[in-house]
């Protein structure tokens, strides 16, 4: 799995390029994995949501016209500039703090200070092994005790499924 290390980075050019280029890459409506995940929070009572890889913010505006308090991470610098312009489009700013961050880094958040932590696809980017426990570490120190953390990642009945470059681990 080395041979990811830096993959995350070089990635990040292209995510800059096709949020600033195409302003609704992922289209307006929010994912199917964040209605079901919305529907889950509510049920739980959670109020304040961390989204990590938050893109150009299709999710992130759900949950925040939902009733959620939204922390909103993205590595891109467009990508936060379009969720920041919509939420406020919207009368949303006060419900959605985006901030740009690589996630590769700590969480600039205290300890147990978030309710629930979600991200659709971010796990199918090109991260290292230890990439991947850093990140797991960090969201557990910023989830309350009993906190939730819900996300997506590709499976066998997506149809995007086994279309990248295959980086290691079981192939199915």
């Amino acid at each position: 799995m080395e041979e990811n290390k830096g993959l995350l980075g070089e990635q990040q050019p292209y995510w800059e390029t096709n949020f600033s280029n195409r302003v609704e890459m992922f289209g307006e409506s929010p994912s199917e994995a964040a209605i079901k995940a919305a529907e889950i929070f509510e049920k739980q009572g959670i109020k304040t949501i961390l989204e990590l890889g938050g893109g150009q913010g299709r999710d992130t505006l759900y949950f925040a016209q939902k009733g959620f308090k939204v922390y909103v991470l993205d590595y891109t610098h467009s990508g936060i500039e379009a969720i920041k312009k919509k939420a406020k489009k919207l009368g949303l700013f006060n419900s959605v703090e985006a901030l740009q961050h690589d996630v590769r880094n700590p969480l600039s958040f205290e300890d147990d200070m978030i309710e629930g932590c979600y991200s659709h696809m971010l796990f199918c980017m090109a991260f290292t092994s230890e990439e991947i426990t850093f990140l797991a570490q960090e969201v557990k120190r910023v989830l309350k005790p009993n906190g939730l953390k819900i996300y997506s990642v590709r499976n066998l009945n997506d149809p995007h499924y086994g279309t990248g470059i295959h980086r290691g681990g079981k192939k199915v």
